[in-house]
């Protein structure tokens, strides 16, 4: 066998400059770029591996190790899933920091490639710089942290272990049911060690993403479900986006008169002017998704894991004859709450449930209904976020304002506090896959830095932000990667002077203003943040505006500016489109105050409609 002898950095790095995948028949990287911050513990040698194959695997540098993992995240989110990007940090809290971004990839079941740096495997000079002791466990590092939001975990401790090692993580990324954030921790020595690698292990492979088939028998369980059904719902989730069963949903959805309910996650998936697509569901949705939801005598969930803010902490289902078909890659996913189950690419098995049913029909009148109660809350959020002249706009002002001079092929990005419930319910794609958010973590921070992942997948189309001035102050490093990459982001800050929609959890508890509203943040010397001046400072352009017919001029003139556009504008921290699903959050059985009392017996309400585990 012919080997090479090189570093395990430089194998590691060639390895993956020689993964490909074919997307729409034609060969593309696996890996179209890493991001790194280097320190100590990467620089010597995973730092110049990355150099010399630059031209293979461009490089990024990033601000923090966080968010640089974020926006690799995005990235693959809005490629579907078929590329995925690297991200590289040193030791110590450079490796720590991106536990939270592994966190986010997890629960979005999405691919990044994280390579951490770790301790000396020989242990000769520890304690090392920035490594944690474990007294009874020396094996141990901090990047054991990694392990329970990571789908794969490696620590390698000899050059000869990416062999099979590399090959392990690239197949569980690409898996479409155990898709999921790769970690290999990269001891110190070990990556300058040199080894003789056989030169086979460096051929080119061609990747392509399997499509899970189902079951005939599971599809003939859920026609059965479906055609007893009188008033079926479709609820759509984030994986038939990653499906591309965009056509097929439609499809289904028209030949077997059933509306559609989407998830946050599954927004995009069919356009507003589809006549089956009714809204999003749940807690940050809509009356009419929510109002179908609650007489449904069987939801098909497509593509979606049912989170408590889809299913409204599974109260949203009171018809006492409900039924739940679930189609799904994960069996995991598929057999929650008793339901039917699918274990199948949505593409796949809504082809094949679809032939299963055949003419069947849902009632007409089930679907008139929806039409009915779709037109209805239009109407609302229409009313509730048009033109206005109110001294203070509220959330709903503003996003209504950009979303009425957005172009159809702008992105809107969101993820965290207030605005994702806001833009949720105005933002209704023109286009197809015009919507993309993080919800499965609800990570503070993603909002900036996920946009830029966003914009390096689809450059061609305006990303547009809307963040709270929470989130901004936690993240904004990557205003200025947007400017160092020329990657325009347009970024609305929605300044209401805090962690608003916190606070009003607060205040809907029964509690008092604490901490989260800055006038209530026990602050000596309350000031706020210049954002115009914020942004500019890191080469963006910016504007302030106090008014939303200034918002809607600003926001043209940030569709012609060439790089990145800031615009700041004061709304209302109290005003907010109304909610029609419960959540269950904790909630003080101690009711020694009338608002105590009034939190605590709503919560009793919404637990009694609580279905246990059905």
């Amino acid at each position: 066998m012919k080997t090479v002898r090189m570093s395990c950095s430089h194998a590691l790095i060639k390895y993956l400059t020689m993964q490909k995948i074919l997307i729409n028949g034609k060969k593309e990287p696996l890996f179209p770029g890493a991001f790194g911050i280097y320190g100590h513990g990467n620089v010597a040698c995973i730092g110049q591996a990355m150099e010399e194959y630059q031209n293979e695997l461009p490089g990024y540098r990033g601000h923090h190790e966080q968010n640089m993992a974020l926006t690799g995240i995005a990235y693959a989110r809005a490629k579907r899933r078929q590329q995925i990007f690297v991200a590289t940090s040193s030791v110590g809290p450079g490796s720590t920091n991106m536990v939270t971004a592994a966190a986010v990839a997890l629960s979005n079941r999405l691919p990044i490639l994280l390579l951490p740096g770790d301790t000396f495997s020989s242990r000769f000079p520890d304690p090392v710089l920035q490594q944690v002791e474990h007294f009874n466990s020396p094996s141990e590092t901090q990047n054991d942290s990694f392990k329970s939001v990571s789908r794969y975990f490696d620590r390698i401790t000899r050059p000869e272990q990416i062999l099979t090692s590399l090959p392990q993580a690239i197949n569980v990324m690409l898996d479409p049911a155990d898709c999921g954030p790769a970690v290999i921790s990269m001891s110190q020595d070990v990556q300058g060690e040199a080894y003789d690698y056989p030169e086979i292990f460096f051929e080119e492979k061609i990747h392509e993403i399997r499509r899970i088939h189902p079951d005939p028998n599971q599809i003939q369980k859920a026609a059965d479900k479906l055609k007893q059904s009188k008033q079926p719902i479709i609820i759509s989730g984030g994986g038939v986006l990653y499906s591309e069963a965009e056509e097929e949903i439609s499809a289904f959805a028209k030949k077997h008169n059933i509306p559609v309910t989407a998830t946050v996650m599954g927004i995009g998936c069919m356009n507003k002017d589809d006549p089956y697509y009714i809204s999003a569901i749940g807690c940050l949705g809509e009356g009419s998704s929510n109002n179908l939801a609650t007489d449904t005598d069987l939801a098909l969930a497509v593509g979606t894991k049912l989170g408590d803010f889809t299913t409204g902490s599974w109260t949203n289902f009171e018809n006492e004859n409900f039924q739940l078909v679930s189609i799904n890659t994960s069996r995991f996913d598929t057999t929650k709450h008793r339901a039917t189950p699918v274990v199948s690419d949505a593409k796949i098995g809504l082809q094949e449930l679809s032939k299963a049913l055949g003419d069947w029909k849902a009632p007409d009148n089930w679907y008139q209904r929806s039409i009915e109660e779709r037109n209805k809350w239009d109407e609302y959020v229409a009313k509730e976020s048009g033109p206005t002249n109110q001294e203070l706009p509220s959330y709903a002002h503003a996003v209504g304002a950009v979303y009425r001079n957005s172009d159809p092929s702008d992105i809107v990005v969101t993820a965290a506090g207030g605005l994702v419930g806001e833009v949720v319910q105005i933002w209704k794609p023109k286009e197809l896959n015009t919507f993309e958010t993080e919800w499965g973590f609800s990570c503070m921070s993603y909002e900036i830095s996920g946009a830029l992942g966003i914009k390096m997948a689809k450059p061609e189309q305006d990303v547009i932000v809307f963040v709270g001035d929470g989130s901004y102050l936690l993240q904004n490093s990557d205003i200025y990667s947007s400017v160092l990459y020329d990657k325009k982001l347009i970024i609305v800050v929605c300044d209401n002077g805090g962690h608003m929609v916190i606070n009003r959890l607060q205040l809907a508890k029964g509690g008092n203003e604490y901490l989260c509203n800055l006038n209530a943040a026990r602050a000596t010397n309350v000031q706020f943040v210049d954002f115009e001046a914020h942004a500019k400072s890191m080469g963006a352009n910016g504007e302030t505006v106090k008014s939303i017919s200034e918002l809607e001029a600003a926001f043209k003139r940030a569709k012609e500016s060439d790089k990145t556009y800031v615009i700041s504008m004061k709304t209302d921290g109290y005003e907010w489109l109304e909610g029609t699903a419960f959540w269950e959050s904790p909630t003080l059985e101690v009711d020694n105050t009338e608002g105590k009392k009034s939190a605590l017996n709503e919560f009793l309400e919404g637990k009694n409609k609580q279905r246990k585990g059905v």
